[in-house]
């Protein structure tokens, strides 16, 4: 596998206590997200999460990003939190409508969380798994799921993943249960046991044995430190991608 095939990132890219610790104090901030992808290689944007964005907003993230970087799309929190997915069609189609596709090769899956108490609906997942496009404006589109739920630990979901090319998130959590399973064509992780005493956020064993990890996958992978120390997020990055060989020149 190239090594350009693995990217690693942080989730969004405004955080103040990162101002000084990862962005130079002389940094304006309208620079951040050129800043942090100069850095990195993958960002997750939080924005979309909680409400649609312009056209004009996508059209700029593309121009501000150098090529080979790749933006993960957060979806929407009023799909994922319908307590019957079967139903979301419509949100679906409107979400992928709104201008995602203008960041062309820099758009990485998309990415949808959801609730710790939304357990696993075979049926209802399975049409929520159908409902996913898998292209938009001749884009093609990616997708992975994070769920929260004990219940979600079951070979039928895991398959209807497989029937599907849609990513199980490998999630390095203390509070959700973690499923490590292969069911698309790609990986993605998050990362979220950082802590605010280890400088790089994870310690030395511990990124080597997530590297020889991301490495044994063999194939496209997007792994994101997110939570647990925010604050270290970036410096967890950094150290993960010098194990990989790929931090940008």
């Amino acid at each position: 596998m190239a090594k350009s095939n693995i990217r690693v990132g942080i989730g969004g890219w405004t955080y103040e206590p990162w101002r000084g610790t990862f962005y130079p104090d002389s940094l304006v901030q309208k620079r951040e997200l050129e800043y942090a992808a100069s850095q990195l290689t993958a960002i997750e944007i939080n924005a979309t999460f909680y409400g649609r964005q312009s056209q004009k907003s996508w059209e700029n993230w593309a121009a501000t990003v150098p090529n080979g970087f790749q933006f993960a799309v957060k979806g929407s929190r009023f799909i994922v939190m319908k307590s019957k997915l079967a139903e979301a069609g419509d949100g679906i189609s409107n979400f992928a409508a709104q201008g995602l596709a203008a960041l062309g090769d820099k758009l990485g899956p998309i990415l949808w969380m959801f609730m710790a108490r939304k357990k696993f609906d075979r049926e209802d997942f399975a049409a929520f798994l159908k409902l996913l496009p898998q292209q938009q404006d001749d884009i093609p589109l990616r997708h992975a799921v994070e769920p929260r739920h004990v219940s979600f630990r079951d070979e039928a979901f895991m398959d209807l993943c497989r029937d599907h090319n849609v990513a199980i998130v490998y999630g390095d959590d203390d509070e959700f249960p973690l499923i490590d399973a292969d069911t698309a064509d790609f990986r993605y992780a998050r990362l979220q046991r950082m802590s605010e005493d280890v400088p790089t956020g994870y310690d030395g064993p511990s990124l080597d044995r997530f590297a020889g990890m991301i490495e044994a996958w063999g194939k496209d992978s997007y792994v994101f430190m997110i939570n647990g120390s925010k604050v270290r997020a970036p410096a967890a990055a950094l150290a993960l991608q010098q194990r990989l060989g790929i931090a940008p020149a």
